[in-house]
């Protein structure tokens, strides 16, 4: 998620970053939707800005879909590319990374959040022979800690 340059980051507590970044999560499961597999566990993390390390950070949320077949997956991911413009969200990039394996990616912007989420289908190559998974990741722009936060605890 890039910020405007100038614009200033919103007041928010980290708990309820945290909270967007999980419900938004879930609606990206469920926009996948493969029932087969699992997911990994933990939840959304914090991590300080450059800008302000002391006042300034973004929700991060990375997690996985794996013990499901590549072709399960690939359905999958084209499930998520299909409903996120419906669930309003702009997909800003697509396409295959610049790994040997050529995983299909894809990033997109929140309409109404300052969300971005990458998704990356591994599926090719020996990481893909190996265990194919979906991963994903939830990332916010900077949000503002409330007063009194210290964000070298909330980690």
């Amino acid at each position: 998620m890039k910020d405007d340059p100038g614009s200033k980051p919103p007041t928010l507590s980290v708990e309820k970053a945290r909270e967007k970044a999980s419900s938004l999560s879930s609606q990206i499961l469920d926009m996948i939707a493969v029932k087969e597999g699992k997911v990994t566990e933990p939840g959304p993390g914090i991590s300080a800005c450059d800008e302000d390390p002391d006042h300034l950070y973004k929700a991060y949320h990375p997690w996985s879909i794996y013990q499901v077949g590549p072709e399960e997956l690939k359905a999958g991911f084209q499930r998520l590319k299909d409903r996120l413009p419906g669930h309003g969200w702009k997909i800003v990039d697509y396409g295959p990374d610049s790994s040997p394996n050529k995983n299909l990616e894809l990033t997109a912007d929140s309409r109404t959040e300052r969300f971005s989420v990458n998704a990356s289908l591994q599926v090719t190559g020996e990481s893909g022979k190996k265990e194919p998974l979906l991963s994903v990741t939830v990332v916010s722009g900077c949000f503002r800690a409330p007063k009194g936060t210290d964000l070298n605890t909330v980690y």
